[in-house]
């Protein structure tokens, strides 16, 4: 099993979706390091040697921001945006859609499972 970036990508899937399970690469980022490294696409993960994993490895550590480092990236562009009390950093900390969405009906990802009002008929 393949371990890059510090997560265990699944043998038995093509390299270019298995390299999707890391955060922060998605399916074109990881065609641009399949690209890059000279990889065929329909390649399996369990058919890379120890030195093509290791060439990944490499790649990402010094071109891309994944993980743990981008996760803490993210939680700070929030924290700012709430500290500034702007509109944005305002939705976020009442947990409502940032983007404009409507929340009169709807939102409910974001809001949660719905919750009764008692005496909240007609």
């Amino acid at each position: 099993m393949a371990r890059i970036a510090g997560v265990n990508i699944p043998t038995q899937k093509r390299v270019e979706i298995g390299l999707t399970y890391i955060y922060g690469i998605g399916r074109k980022t990881s065609r641009d390091i399949c690209a890059k490294l000279g990889f065929a696409t329909e390649r399996r993960v369990h058919q890379l040697n120890d030195e093509e994993v290791l060439r990944i490895r490499e790649l990402i550590d010094r071109e891309y921001t994944v993980e743990g480092d981008l996760r803490r990236q993210v939680a700070m562009q929030i924290k700012r945006l709430m500290d500034l009390g702007c509109y944005r950093g305002l939705r976020h900390r009442k947990g409502l859609p940032v983007r404009g969405q409507r929340t009169h009906t709807n939102a409910r990802t974001r809001k949660g499972k719905a919750k009764p009002i008692a005496g909240k008929k007609k």
